[in-house]
């Protein structure tokens, strides 16, 4: 009996000893409880009331750390980063905190992301897909402390999706209702701001004229009538440097926008229709008929209604075999202009009185001006006109002619067809056509008008740009 009742004792001392060790459920181990780092991730569409102690911003995060606190027992931890988002809308993915947080899940630094309200993470169903793909990739849970589910159940995933298609109509619906009243303020001819014209600036959200911008659409649009070319007037404006509000060169592209712009008329538009602006015109309803009658004429018609109105620059200085001079005349086929050097001979006597009885304005013009560059740029000619400026003028360097004959060839595109028609007469003593080819004579005394006519001609395309 007392051997069996010592048995019994040290059982009984064995078990108790034990309870500091073992559970008392059955003997069933406990599993260590899984640490969990959780983010908390803020954001604000606009930035009004981001300066307080107290935001906007610390509201959110503060409900989801103590969320966070109320989970500790299930191993969640809270990361010392902040990922705020303050003044930025969440229909776009370009956010520096969201994309550092991206970052940070992507190098495996974070188990869960918590947000406030699903909108707060973004408002678009499909750049939150893949938001929520990105975390599933990392095996990162999202949950919404406020909307009670996280994605690791079907259930949540479900809900999440139903809630996003809320939030996308919502924001569908607000995006129509600023349209729409962006409509009807630009029907009132309000400003809606946006990028500033050149010759206006904004006070008071309305446009009012820059004066010295504003003097300088008026020359632009009234150059423009003279050169009667959007790509000659880019040319002077970019080679003087001329930019927009934005610092953008006023090149050809920029320079269409800017004749286009009805603006300058005292006109707001809205999707292509116009209204009354509230804001002064700068350019008069005149001048914008004059510039938009040419505009609305094709280049290649503008061009060749220039072509068609150039004087005949061979004029008194073309021959044909036999020194019968060559007069230019013209034709019309179908609606197109042709122009022609004919011999006199041809005219007095018949098609067999000269065995070359006409030909191309534009070709002949063409191959004369040709030779004419070529020969302005030979050693000879340079030596003889600069000896010929020298007698009026003692200071002209070799150079200053030299460099003057090089700036030919750019500077002839730009001429009036007075101004080329001038300087060929010249230039040009006599050129002789023959069946086999054609021989340009200069004359020697014009080198030295030539080279001031130049001068004067750049200097004029100058003083009217």
């Amino acid at each position: 009996m007392r051997a069996r009742t010592n048995s019994s004792k040290s059982k009984s001392g064995a078990a108790i000893g034990d309870a500091d060790h073992q559970p008392t459920d059955l003997g069933v181990a406990k599993p260590p409880v899984r640490k969990l780092r959780c983010a908390v991730y803020t954001r604000k569409s606009s930035e009004e009331g981001l300066d307080m102690e107290f935001n906007s911003l610390e509201a959110q995060r503060e409900a989801c750390e103590a969320y966070i606190v109320s989970q500790r027992a299930e191993g969640w931890v809270l990361v010392p980063d902040r990922y705020d988002d303050g003044g930025i809308s969440g229909g776009t993915l370009e956010r520096p905190a969201l994309k550092r947080l991206l970052v940070d899940i992507e190098a495996g630094k974070l188990d869960m992301v918590l947000v406030y309200k699903i909108d707060r993470l973004s408002r678009s169903m499909l750049d939150f897909l893949k938001l929520v793909e990105t975390f599933d990739g990392r095996e990162v849970t999202f949950v919404s402390i406020t909307q009670s589910f996280d994605t690791r159940s079907p259930m949540g995933r479900l809900m999440l999706n139903v809630l996003l298609s809320f939030g996308q109509f919502e924001r569908e619906v607000t995006g129509e209702r600023i349209r729409d009243k962006v409509a009807a303020s630009r029907k009132k001819g309000m400003w809606m701001g946006g990028w500033t014209p050149l010759g206006y600036e904004v006070q008071d959200r309305k446009l009012i004229i820059h004066k010295a911008d504003a003097e300088q659409i008026r020359a632009i649009f009234k150059r423009f009538l003279v050169l009667k070319s959007a790509t000659l007037l880019a040319r002077e404006l970019v080679l003087k440097g001329a930019t927009n509000r934005y610092g953008h060169l006023l090149d050809k592209g920029v320079l269409y926008k800017l004749l286009n712009n009805r603006v300058y008329i005292g006109e707001a538009v809205h999707k292509g229709t116009s209204y009354p602006g509230e804001h002064q015109s700068i350019i008069e309803r005149k001048l914008w008929d004059q510039v938009h009658a040419i505009i609305k004429v094709s280049p290649r018609k503008r061009a060749a209604g220039a072509r068609a109105q150039a004087p005949a620059i061979l004029k008194g200085l073309l021959f044909g075999p036999g020194g019968a001079a060559m007069s230019p005349t013209h034709t019309r086929k179908s609606g197109r202009l042709y122009r022609y050097y004919i011999s006199q001979r041809v005219i007095k006597r018949g098609t067999d009185a000269c065995p070359v009885r006409q030909v191309p304005a534009a070709e002949i013009e063409r191959i004369v001006i040709e030779q004419i560059r070529s020969l302005l740029l030979s050693p000879e000619i340079v030596v003889q006109t600069w000896r010929a400026a020298q007698r009026t003028d003692k200071g002209i360097s070799e150079n200053h002619v030299r460099s003057a004959l090089v700036e030919f060839e750019p500077l002839w595109a730009e001429l009036f067809p007075a101004v080329q028609a001038r300087i060929i007469d010249l230039l040009v003593e006599r050129i002789d056509l023959s069946p086999t080819g054609i021989d340009i004579r200069l004359r020697v005394d014009g080198l030295t008008s030539l080279f001031n006519d130049l001068r004067a001609a750049t200097a004029s395309q100058q003083e009217a740009a």
